[in-house]
């Protein structure tokens, strides 16, 4: 499980979230080629596609829906760990981070920000993968992964 740094402070915050990033994915691709089976859980602070997001129009030069950002999950994915939650359901509107001050959860106007990520040695084991919207008490909403071994 891990949280990765949010970047809309400042220059710097987006530059230290993208070193996170790198140091990050370093890490699991030695894990992986190393032969372990994981499982990447948290709230990565980026939206990776526009389905990802209410309104990527308006968001497009936003830290969170940066190129720069995205690409990092396109390189992770590359590298063969999958988006658990994009195997079973493709549909848009499916959010798991809504901003407060503004009351979006009520209208939906979300991110999804949250995942689960697995290598592609443990995809056969994922049975689902969902996201709890209907739980409230935080400005994220939990998300679930079954794996059957």
């Amino acid at each position: 499980n891990v949280y990765f740094p949010n970047g809309q402070r400042s220059d710097e915050r987006l530059q230290y979230k993208l070193d996170f990033y790198d140091s990050f994915i370093d890490q699991i691709i030695k894990l992986k080629n190393d032969g372990h089976k994981i499982v990447i859980c948290g709230d990565v602070n980026t939206a990776h596609k526009e389905i990802d997001l209410a309104r990527p129009k308006e968001n497009s030069n936003v830290s969170g829906f940066l190129p720069i950002e995205r690409q990092w999950i396109d390189k992770l994915i590359e590298n063969n760990f999958v988006d658990t939650f994009r195997l079973f359901d493709k549909n848009p509107d499916n959010y798991t981070w809504w901003n407060m001050r503004t009351r979006a959860r009520d209208r939906n106007v979300g991110w999804r920000i949250d995942y689960f990520f697995v290598s592609d040695n443990l995809v056969n084991n994922v049975k689902s993968s969902s996201i709890l919207s209907d739980v409230m008490g935080s400005d994220h909403c939990p998300i679930k992964l079954n794996l059957s071994f």
